[in-house]
């Protein structure tokens, strides 16, 4: 039987090439914008995690409840015993003290006075530290690398001495910044005084992250706890997975550890659990978990959107196709075929078809998405705008799954619109069957 429809659909194309052109259509369609949207969700979660977040992030209690305010009168103090006591306890993850805060940047003239200013988002990261190789092993990657400094560096270079940083690029031309230009850092101490300190632009940086690029300073963490009057302190500690592949069970599994810890060690300390470590993962910070959870309802809902579509396709195709096959269907029940046999029939059909479809389409479906996963689109045109942690190129990204998915819109379509379709078969009777033949 098998045999026999193959030998039908082959030699009949008329009946085949456009349902299969149909199925290759919507599986191609499928597959790119399901490898499309992991690219975009994966974007978003790597840039988060990289600058924002990490894959899981240590802070006080009170920091975490207030973390959006930059809250650095309660951060973590004794930053460095904890970060030793991390590295001991978790080596399979990154660990990096950071300190995060604002103010404003003040360029001056050439007289002292005041040329621009403007608000910025500071950044404060171990780089003088690592550039002179200090606290580098495998499991310890540079913060350069991590934050993609080199990568983006289009003036200037890396902070190699006391009081340089590094300007983003937006902000470096709204202010008219060149590298070696003086610059002024005003924000708040610990203690909330005011902090000044002057410091050296030593590069300018495209980070490709819209509002990276409008704001932010990245200064090295000593010289910020200097500034800040935060010595051996700091707001946050990021803990990276090494490939940053962001894995949110056992990241939740950590999380739920090391807190449980602490807030034994409160009970039996006596000490205030507000300023005791507290470990978040990406998920549980800025409804991050809430927006990755949508990227995965979205690629459902798209799968579903085309297996709808293209089932109301087939399922007219397939009306055309038994208008245009209504004298051979009476003919072979007419030869005895009973109803049942002869609708499972095109069934059978519309399987080999949606797979010959679905092959076709999901290897072309695959060819663009793995060029894009190369080479992304430019999104900047639409991003100008974005508060959202996703670089200007976003790149596709091919799983597992994107192997399958366009199979399911393209056999089940297939099989809906046949099957909605040959229901008409089951309204023809055998009785009348010589009268149509004679007409």
């Amino acid at each position: 039987m098998i045999s026999f429809i193959i030998k039908g659909i082959l030699r009949d194309r008329s009946r085949s090439l456009f349902p299969a052109l149909i199925v290759a259509a919507g599986a191609m369609l499928t597959v790119f914008f399901y490898s499309y949207m992991q690219g975009g969700k994966n974007n978003f979660i790597e840039t988060s995690a990289r600058y924002q977040t990490g894959h899981l992030k240590v802070m006080t209690r009170a920091y975490a409840a207030e973390s959006d305010l930059l809250p650095n009168d309660l951060a973590l103090t004794g930053a460095t015993g904890l970060v030793s006591n991390l590295r001991a306890e978790y080596p399979e993850l990154i660990w990096k003290p950071r300190i995060r805060f604002a103010g404003l940047l003040d360029i001056p003239d050439e007289n002292g006075q005041t040329r621009a200013q403007g608000p910025i988002s500071g950044l404060a990261v171990e780089l003088v530290a690592d550039n002179r190789n200090e606290n580098q092993n495998h499991r310890n990657l540079p913060e350069a690398e991590i934050l993609n400094l080199k990568k983006g560096l289009i003036a200037g270079r890396l902070p190699e001495k006391p009081r340089e940083i590094l300007v983003g690029s937006v902000l470096a031309s709204s202010l008219k910044i060149n590298p070696g230009d003086r610059a002024t850092i005003i924000s708040s101490t610990l203690t909330g005084a005011m902090a000044i300190a002057d410091f050296t632009v030593a590069g300018v940086i495209r980070f490709g992250v819209t509002p990276l690029d409008k704001t932010l300073v990245i200064a090295d963490l000593e010289e910020a706890r200097q500034l800040l009057d935060m010595e051996d302190a700091a707001g946050e500690i990021f803990g990276f997975y090494p490939d940053f592949l962001y894995r949110p069970q056992l990241a939740a599994r950590m999380a739920r550890d090391f807190n449980a810890k602490s807030e034994e060690r409160a009970r039996s300390s006596g000490e205030d659990p507000d300023f005791l470590p507290l470990i978040l993962t990406l998920g549980e910070q800025g409804g991050l978990g809430d927006m990755i959870a949508i990227y995965d309802v979205y690629a459902y809902v798209l799968v579903a959107v085309f297996v709808a579509v293209m089932s109301l396709v087939l399922w007219n195709a397939g009306l055309m196709g038994s208008l245009r096959r209504y004298g051979e269907i009476g003919l072979r029940l007419a030869m005895g075929e009973t109803h049942r046999r002869l609708y499972f029939s095109l069934l059978g059909e519309s399987v080999i078809i949606g797979l010959i479809g679905s092959v076709a389409g999901t290897a072309l479906g695959l060819a663009i998405s793995y060029y894009l996963q190369t080479y992304g689109i430019n999104a900047e045109a639409f991003t100008r705008t974005s508060e959202m942690m996703m670089t200007n190129i976003i790149k596709a990204q091919v799983t597992r799954v994107s192997y399958i998915i366009g199979f399911i819109p393209g056999l089940l379509a297939t099989l809906l619109g046949t099957a909605m379709a040959g229901l008409g078969i089951f309204r023809r009777r055998t009785a009348t069957l010589m009268k149509e033949f004679e007409a």
